[in-house]
This record gives C-alpha cells, sequence and structure tokens, in this order.
C-alpha cells in the first residue's frame, strides 16, 4: 500500500513563493508509483491542501486569482483534510518552507506532537540553523571558520563609525532569519550603513553586520541517513552582480558550475566538512552549507580548514534548501550521477 506524503510549502516569509517552486520541483521528482502524494500550503492560520494537483507545472498561491487548483481546508488537530467525500491522513511530511514556520522549528514541533515523521531536522536543530548568528558562532566553537560579525536586535541602533571599526568596509547587512538574500546588502561606504540595517530589519527582528570576505563563492549539499552518508560534487558560484542576491539566484544573473574547479583537495575537506557539520547540528535528511575559499599565503593545515592556498570560510547553513529543477542541489545530484527520485526516497524511508 502506497504511503500517502504531503509536501509542505509556503510559509510567512518573503520566500513564500520560492517554496511553492520548490514544491512543484518536489513533487516532480518523487516517485509516484511509491507514494500518493499532495502538496499542503501553509500561509499564517490559513493551511490548504491542493487536492486536484497532479503535478501540472506551476503552484500557484490559493490566493491567485488566475490559481486552477482546487484547495480544501486542512484539518490542524491531526494534519488530514477532506476531498471528494474522504478523510485523507498523511504517513510523512516533506518539509520545503523556506522561512517561518518550516525552518526554524515551530513546524516540527507541531509534527513531533502528532508524531507525524518529516524529512528536516529536528526543533533544535532548525531554530539554530535559522538563526544565522546563533548557528555560525556555535560551529565556530569546532573550529570552523566565519567572519567577524556584530548583531542588533529591534530597537537597537549603532554608529556609523563603530560598524567601520568593528567590521570594516566593505561589509554585508543582512537580515539574521531571512534567505534569498532578500533584505541584503553589500555596503561599501558609510553612508550606505543605516538604509542597509532599515531594509534588513524590514525581514525580520533581528540584523546582522558580517565582515566582507573576498574570495570564490561554493555551495555543499549533504544527507545522511541510518545507512549512508553522501556528499555531493560541489558547486561555483561566479555572480555577474555584488553579490549572490535573488537575481542571480533566480533570474540567471550568476554562473553556477558544478562541479566546481577547485583543487581535489579541497573539494574533499569541504565534503567532509559538511558531513561534520550534519553531524554536530544533529541535522536529517538534505542540507546545503555556503562558504568562500579564500586566498591565502599560509601552510596548509587540515586542523585550520587551510588547503591549497584557500581557506575554508564558512557563510550560513540551509536546512530546507531549494528544491527546484535549477537549483543547487538538483544540480549536484545529477552531477553525482545520482537520481532526484532515489534520494528523496531514501529520506523518507529512513523515517520507517
Amino acid at each position: 500500500m502506497k504511503k500517502n506524503i504531503a509536501i509542505v510549502a509556503g510559509g510567512d516569509s518573503s520566500e513564500y513563493e520560492v517554496s511553492l517552486r520548490s514544491a512543484a520541483g518536489i513533487y516532480a521528482f518523487m516517485d509516484k508509483e511509491r507514494y500518493d502524494i499532495t502538496v499542503v500550503c501553509l500561509h499564517g492560520l490559513c493551511w490548504k491542501a491542493a487536492a486536484s494537483y497532479q503535478g501540472e507545472g506551476a503552484i500557484t498561491s490559493y490566493t491567485d486569482p488566475a490559481n486552477k487548483i482546487e484547495w480544501v481546508d486542512m484539518d490542524r488537530n491531526d494534519f488530514s483534510y477532506e476531498y471528494a467525500g474522504q478523510k485523507h491522513r498523511f504517513d510523512f511530511a516533506y518539509i520545503t518552507i523556506h522561512g517561518t514556520p518550516g525552518e526554524n522549528g515551530i513546524l516540527q514541533g507541531y509534527f513531533d506532537l502528532i508524531h507525524l515523521p518529516y524529512s528536516c531536522c529536528g526543533v533544535l536543530p532548525a531554530a539554530l540553523t535559522f538563526n544565522k548568528f546563533a548557528c555560525n558562532h556555535y560551529l565556530s566553537g569546532f573550529g570552523i571558520h566565519i567572519a567577524a560579525s556584530l548583531l542588533l536586535r529591534k530597537g537597537e541602533c549603532i554608529e556609523d563609525n563603530e560598524v567601520v571599526a568593528k567590521i570594516g568596509l566593505p561589509c554585508f547587512i543582512k537580515s539574521n532569519v531571512g534567505g534569498s538574500s532578500f533584505g541584503c546588502t553589500k555596503v561599501k561606504t558609510p553612508e550606505q550603513i543605516q538604509p542597509a540595517i532599515e531594509a534588513a530589519f524590514a525581514e525580520g527582528d533581528e540584523v546582522i553586520i558580517e565582515a566582507f570576505m573576498g574570495g570564490t563563492e561554493i555551495t555543499c549539499g549533504v544527507y545522511r541517513t541510518r545507512e549512508k552518508e553522501v556528499a555531493f560534487p560541489i558547486t561555483e558560484v561566479v555572480n555577474h552582480c555584488e553579490f549572490f542576491d535573488y537575481d542571480s539566484k533566480y533570474n540567471g544573473l550568476a554562473d553556477e558550475i558544478t562541479p566546481a574547479r577547485i583543487p581535489d583537495a579541497v573539494r574533499d575537506a569541504v565534503q567532509a566538512l559538511t558531513l561534520r557539520i550534519h553531524k554536530l547540528l544533529g541535522c536529517k535528511g538534505i542540507i546545503r552549507t555556503d562558504y568562500i575559499l579564500e586566498p591565502t599565503n599560509l601552510p596548509d593545515d587540515p586542523n585550520a580548514h587551510i588547503l591549497s592556498g584557500y581557506q575554508i570560510m564558512l557563510l550560513e547553513v540551509n536546512t530546507t534548501p531549494g528544491m527546484t529543477a535549477s537549483s543547487f542541489i538538483p544540480q549536484q545530484v545529477r552531477a553525482a550521477g545520482l537520481e532526484m527520485k532515489q534520494v528523496l526516497t531514501d529520506i523518507i524511508e529512513d523515517s520507517f
């Protein structure tokens, strides 16, 4: 008998539409012979199941006037819905919400309460990785290199000269909890600091001011089950903008090269480091970790993540990475000679 799988998308952040694209991608990848699959969209207290969706292209929001999907209300008591006179319950939830409540532990706690298995890490690692500042400083305690940074909470202020003295210019000012580079600014002059802080606060209640790291941007995906751990080929990001912003990610303004053009020793070290981060954080399923390879003249030292003229600098950890056909993870899976269908099956079946 087929298991019933919910692909849970939407959420309450600026990445709502990105999440719907990921849901369509996961639906396309997932094994239809093994699973009955329903996309569930969450937005605030409005939870809807796409009862009529059968993978016909993009998923549009239930609030979209052009929407052609038949959306029905979810019962939040047990995460079920009724359609065509039948009650539908789920055996597993694949979370692909980028932002709250699916990436910060809130939804994971709900699923724990109703005993519904899900695809990504639990409450604590989800909450930790969602807070970029806390996560990076936690990992720095294990010898992982991060950029110098400051944290501002809502209502706190900082003088321009303090930013310049402590962090330097250029620097990045961004939301501590946002994704897809919403509210992120590369700041080059003191006059840009306050507007950038204001833009970042529009995305959440905490803002990071982070030192600029010059070098090659790369990203590495991994997943672990009880039986195996897999590190995918690394992707190199070549930006045609100031940094890897929304247009770069989704409108083709960056070259994404998989596998990355880096020395084999650096590749192996990054893959091993990403698997180590997966374990250190207690993650589950797929994560994608972003890095900057900073050029260095220091001698090779694997313990300090310095190899072949590069120092590996952590940017951030993503526990619900994008899953459209052109996203990093599907690219890396293809480059590894694997199939997304099998990777998703591994993750789902590991919960049983």
